[in-house]
């Protein structure tokens, strides 16, 4: 090849990139159908999440929109990092909870690497906000949050509550709550919120610390108790549930948030599509009912605002864990 093929070859190469199959650009995305990675097992709040989200998508997008409970790793550790690895065409998202900033600082704790790091990961939209609630079983003997903490100063390390796993949001809400009441807990994890309800509907463990609308059923249906509330004001479906910080326990505050997330170096032309998508779904008539109906109101936020919340959260959560310290 002599060099004047050289120089045609070179200029033929824009050309022939062009050509060749790429990333879906905002117009022609969604080409397949789409994962939403829910790193937990099905019943808990990141699966209250996706579920109805996801089938609110699949008609706006007019794709597919796949739900993968990928859990393990404890607090969903295992799935946030799969969809962090994955490749950043808008076909694999996210979504998680809290736990989501806080279970890096965990590792690190441990001097062991990160599975993941928060800045691998774009919010898209907020979807959920709940504060975190305080159960025990109906049968239980605690009719208030102040007849825990008695039983509980008598005899500590002996009540046991569940946890989605070490660090996750379950876990770090009943360690601040424990923190500012001065008493011991024994923890017991499991691999998601919906193993931990499990285990306290079959009396494996005596307390949880979860969101509304996973214990909204089980105390409608009078199995479960709620002693109390680790946000800052009084829920609509758990009216007569005080605060914590209405007890006394002013530092206690913990809420259990689900959004949706993909890779930062998602296009920004697809990241857009998607924020006009979920800004739809967050207004469908269907998505709103399905969480009133769960007792999870809708806690919608647009990227920007819940990159913020993310930022501002992730500060008292990594504080929080950083005084529990290293637990197993």
């Amino acid at each position: 090849m002599d060099r004047r093929d050289v120089l045609r070859a070179a200029a033929a190469l824009p050309l022939l990139r062009a050509a060749l199959p790429g990333p879906a650009s905002a117009q022609t995305y969604p080409a397949r159908n789409i994962t939403m990675i829910v790193p937990f097992p099905a019943g808990g709040q990141a699966d209250l999440a996706a579920r109805p989200v996801a089938m609110a998508l699949e008609r706006i997008l007019g794709k597919a929109v796949i739900v993968d409970n990928r859990a393990g790793g404890g607090g969903g550790s295992v799935g946030n990092a799969a969809a962090a690895r994955a490749e950043p065409d808008g076909y694999t998202l996210l979504m998680t909870l809290s736990s989501l900033a806080v279970l890096p600082e965990a590792d690190r704790l441990f001097d062991r690497p990160a599975a993941y790091e928060v800045s691998q990961f774009m919010p898209i939209a907020r979807v959920l906000a709940d504060p975190t609630l305080l159960a025990v079983p109906a049968s239980a003997p605690w009719k208030t949050a102040q007849d825990f903490v008695e039983d509980a100063k008598k005899r500590p390390g002996q009540i046991t509550y569940g946890s989605s796993g070490p660090y996750g949001t379950l876990h770090v809400a009943m360690e601040m709550f424990a923190n500012s009441a001065g008493i011991k807990l024994l923890h017991v994890p499991f691999r998601g919120a919906g193993p931990a309800l499990t285990a306290i509907l079959g009396g494996t463990v005596q307390a949880i610390a979860a969101a509304p609308g996973t214990l909204k059923p089980q105390v409608d249906d009078g199995k479960l108790r709620v002693l109390g509330n680790c946000g800052a004001q009084r829920i609509a479906s758990f009216p007569d549930v005080p605060t914590f910080q209405e007890l006394g326990y002013k530092d206690v505050e913990m809420y259990i948030w689900a959004g949706l997330f993909a890779q930062s170096s998602l296009p920004a032309p697809i990241a857009t599509r998607l924020r006009e998508a979920m800004a739809q779904v967050m207004a469908s008539p269907e998505v709103l009912k399905a969480f009133e109906t769960s007792g999870s109101l809708v806690a919608y936020q647009d990227a920007p605002a819940f990159a913020e919340f993310v930022a501002t959260d992730s500060k008292r959560l990594i504080a929080a864990v950083k005084k529990i310290g290293k637990v197993e």
